[in-house]
C-alpha cells in the first residue's frame, strides 16, 4: 500500500489539522494539491516543466508537434464545503469518508514508471518503460480508480456506434450497439522492453481482485482494462496527443437523471482522488447519442469528446479511468445500510465524526459553481418574507432511441395536486409564496439547477428528476410523494447525506389527496417561519 500523502493527518469523517476557518485555507490546500500532483505524476511533470505557455491554456499535439490546438482548462472553483482529499490508509472500513470518496486507499502498480523502477531495481532493468499504470482500490465500495501515463486509444478496436449523434437520427438503435466491446489492444501503454510487446497489462486475477464485476452483466470499465496491451516505442504511434489529464468514462443509463448523477459523482471523485490540478478533459468511451444531460458534463469538466469521434489513434499523457456509477455510494445505498448524516464542512473540520459527511454538499456546490451560479458561502438563510416552492413535475419527452416518449405515471393526479398547491399559495397571507412549475424535461440544465438552488421547499413524486436535490442549498426542505409501487429510498438517502429535512407522503396507490399534501406543506412552511 502506497498512500500519496503521509503528511496530512486526516481522520475518517473529518480533519484534525486545526487551521480554523476552512475557506481561508482553500488556496493553500490547492497549492499543496498542485505540488502532490506534479510530484506523483512523473511523465506529466517532465512535459509541463518544458512547456512555455499560460497555465490556463494547454495543448493537444500531433505526433510531429507541427500543429498546436489550444484548449481551455478550467480551474477548480473555490467551494465552501470543500475538505482536503487524501488517500489516508487509516480510513476505517465502511465509514462515511470511505463510502463517499476517501476510501480508495490500497494502491497497486501493474506498471511502474521507469524512473521509479530504476530507483528500486537499478538502472537498465528494462522495467516499466515510459508508460505507467496504477489503481487505487476501495474495499468499502469494492471498486478502483485507475490512472496511467502514455496510453494510446485505438478507436477502430472499440466495437460500438459512433456516439454523440442527435437523438432523432438514431431512433430504434439497440443498446448493444451503444455499449463498447473492446478488442485486444483497444488501449495500449508504451514500454521500453520490446520482449513485452503485445502482452496484457493485467491478468484475470488482477481484474477479479480490483475491477470486480459484481452484479453487473457487462462491466465496461473492466473490459477496457482487460483490453490494455503493452507496446514498444516502434509500435506506439499517435495521430494526436492529449497533453492534459483526461477522464475516460463508460456510461450505461446515460439518459436517466439519477444514474447520470452517479456518473457525475464518480467522475468528480476520480478527479479529486488522483489529485488533478485542474478540471480534466472528458472522453466518453461509449456509443450513446447526445442527451440534454451533456450540458452538465460540459459544465463540470474542461472539454467533452466521444472515443469514436477521433480520426485515428489518440494518445493521452495522463488518463484516469472513472468507475461505473453503479459503484458509488449513491447507488450502493439502495441495497446497503450507509448510515451517514450530512454535516457542514466547517463542523467536520472542527469536530471529526466517522458517521457524518460533507462530500455530497461539496459535490452539489461543484455543480452550481460549474454553471456560474452564486454560492451561499456563509450559509445565509433564505428570507422569511418569501419562499420559492418548487414542484418537480414529470412530463412526456423522448429520452433515448428505445424510449416511446411517454413517462410512467407515479402520481396519477399530479396536475390536480399542483393546481391545489398553486391556489392555496395565492391565498396564503402570512408570507409570499412563489410556486415554481418544475417542467424540467424542456428546460436547460443550468435553469434546472438554478431552480433547485433558489427553492426553500422542493415537492415531487418519486422520480429521477428529484435527484437534483444534490444541488439544494442548506435549509431546503424536501417533500416526496411516494406511490405504493415506488417505495424506494433514493431521495430520503440523498437528503440525509446532505443534512436536509425530508418528509415523505406515502400513498396507498398513485392518487394523492390534495388536502393531505397541503397540510404537510403548511406544516413545513410554519417551521420555516412562514
Amino acid at each position: 500500500m502506497e498512500p500519496i500523502s503521509e503528511d496530512l493527518d486526516l481522520k475518517c469523517g473529518g480533519f484534525s489539522l486545526g487551521f480554523g476557518v476552512l475557506n481561508e485555507r482553500v488556496f493553500a490546500l490547492n497549492s499543496v494539491s498542485l505540488y502532490l500532483y506534479f510530484s506523483s505524476h512523473p511523465d506529466h511533470r517532465h512535459h509541463l516543466l518544458h512547456r512555455n505557455h499560460s497555465p490556463v491554456y494547454h495543448y493537444s499535439l500531433t505526433e510531429n508537434h507541427s500543429h498546436h490546438h489550444p484548449i481551455t482548462v478550467k480551474p477548480w472553483p473555490i467551494l465552501h464545503s470543500y475538505l482536503p482529499w487524501s488517500q489516508n490508509p487509516h480510513v476505517p472500513f465502511r465509514c462515511c469518508e470511505a463510502y463517499f470518496g476517501n476510501g480508495f486507499t490500497y494502491r497497486v502498480d501493474p506498471l511502474k514508471p521507469i524512473s521509479e523502477t530504476n530507483r528500486k531495481l537499478g538502472a537498465g532493468s528494462g522495467g516499466g518503460g515510459a508508460g505507467w499504470f496504477r489503481c487505487f482500490y476501495s474495499k468499502t465500495l469494492r471498486s478502483s480508480i485507475c490512472e496511467g501515463g502514455r496510453i494510446r486509444m485505438v478507436p477502430e478496436r472499440i466495437l460500438m456506434s459512433k456516439g454523440g449523434e442527435k437523438l432523432e437520427s438514431v431512433i430504434g438503435r439497440g443498446e448493444d450497439e451503444e455499449l463498447p466491446n473492446f478488442e485486444a489492444g483497444a488501449f495500449e501503454i508504451e514500454v521500453s522492453d520490446r520482449t513485452r510487446n503485445g502482452k496484457r497489462l493485467v491478468d484475470e486475477e488482477f481484474l477479479n481482485n480490483y475491477v470486480q464485476e459484481g452484479a453487473i452483466d457487462r462491466h465496461t470499465m473492466r473490459g477496457l482494462v482487460d483490453s490494455i496491451r503493452l507496446a514498444d516505442p516502434t509500435e506506439f504511434t499517435c495521430s494526436e496527443w492529449i497533453e492534459e489529464p483526461t477522464l475516460l468514462v463508460t456510461r450505461y443509463e446515460y439518459a436517466n437523471m439519477f444514474h447520470t448523477v452517479t456518473d457525475w459523482y464518480s467522475a468528480y471523485v476520480s478527479s479529486r482522488v488522483t489529485g488533478l490540478p485542474n478540471r480534466p478533459h472528458l472522453v466518453f468511451v461509449d456509443g450513446h447519442c447526445e442527451t440534454q444531460l451533456e450540458e452538465t458534463w460540459k459544465a463540470l469538466f474542461s472539454s467533452l469528446n466521444y472515443a469514436k469521434n477521433f480520426s485515428g489513434p489518440v494518445c493521452f499523457r495522463h488518463a484516469i479511468l472513472s468507475p461505473l456509477g453503479y459503484e458509488t455510494a449513491l447507488f450502493k445505498g439502495l441495497t446497503e445500510n450507509i448510515n451517514c448524516d450530512g454535516a457542514s464542512a466547517h463542523d467536520l473540520w472542527q469536530n471529526p465524526d466517522d458517521q457524518k459527511t460533507a462530500r455530497l454538499s461539496e459535490f452539489g456546490e461543484m455543480i452550481r459553481a460549474a454553471f456560474g451560479l452564486p454560492l451561499d458561502r456563509h450559509h445565509i438563510p433564505k428570507p422569511v418574507s418569501g419562499h420559492n416552492v418548487l414542484f418537480v413535475r414529470r412530463e412526456d419527452y423522448l429520452a433515448h432511441p428505445r424510449h416511446g416518449g411517454k413517462v410512467q405515471t407515479r402520481l396519477s393526479n399530479e396536475q390536480q395536486v399542483f393546481d391545489s398547491v398553486q391556489n392555496w399559495a395565492s391565498k396564503h397571507s402570512d408570507c409570499k409564496l412563489n410556486i415554481i412549475n418544475g417542467l424540467f424535461a424542456h428546460t436547460s440544465m443550468k435553469e434546472q439547477v438554478r431552480a433547485i438552488q433558489d427553492a426553500s421547499v422542493i415537492i415531487g413524486a418519486h422520480g429521477a428528476g428529484l435527484t437534483h436535490i444534490v444541488s439544494a442549498t442548506p435549509g431546503t426542505v424536501i417533500l416526496e410523494i411516494i406511490s405504493s409501487e415506488y417505495r424506494r429510498p433514493h431521495f430520503a438517502l440523498i437528503a440525509g447525506w446532505k443534512g436536509l429535512e425530508y418528509h415523505p407522503i406515502y400513498l396507498s396507490g398513485s392518487y394523492a389527496d390534495p388536502p393531505v399534501v397541503l397540510d404537510k406543506l403548511e406544516s413545513i412552511l410554519k417551521s420555516l417561519g412562514c
